[in-house]
């Protein structure tokens, strides 16, 4: 069973003392608390309902695309690995979004412009293919 109850607390509380700007670029990785969701879509963990995002597109200072990420290894067309020191963090090309800034918790890194290349075509031959 979810628990939404917890989830909508902490969504009104950063909506109040979230940041309303924030320093971040495309091609980073960020902690981002992105709540409890419906169905089949991406949930957070913890009690701060997180998980880690990469930063696809960046629109202005307070709203960007993110593509959500596991810290498990997932293969399969919907899919992108990325190992950073041995550790395998997935890319879940099918559950891009757009966030608002207020929903990032802490940055964790910025990926190479080549693994950025290769995510972001993968992704225009997501949406092109039939």
């Amino acid at each position: 069973m979810k628990d939404f109850d917890s989830w909508n607390k902490e969504k009104k509380s950063l909506e109040t003392i979230g940041h309303n700007t924030l320093a971040f670029h495309e091609r980073e990785i960020w902690w981002c608390s992105i709540g409890i969701n419906l169905g089949d879509e991406q949930d957070g963990k913890n009690e701060l309902f997180e998980r880690p995002v990469l930063i696809l597109k960046k629109f202005n200072n307070k709203i960007a695309w993110v593509l959500p990420m596991s810290t498990k290894s997932k293969e399969g067309f919907y899919y992108h690995n990325l190992d950073h020191e041995g550790k395998v963090f997935t890319v879940i090309l099918s559950q891009l979004r757009l966030i608002s800034v207020k929903r990032f918790r802490r940055f964790v890194r910025k990926i190479s412009p080549h693994q950025f290349a290769l995510i972001q075509n993968k992704l225009i031959n997501f949406i092109r293919k039939p």
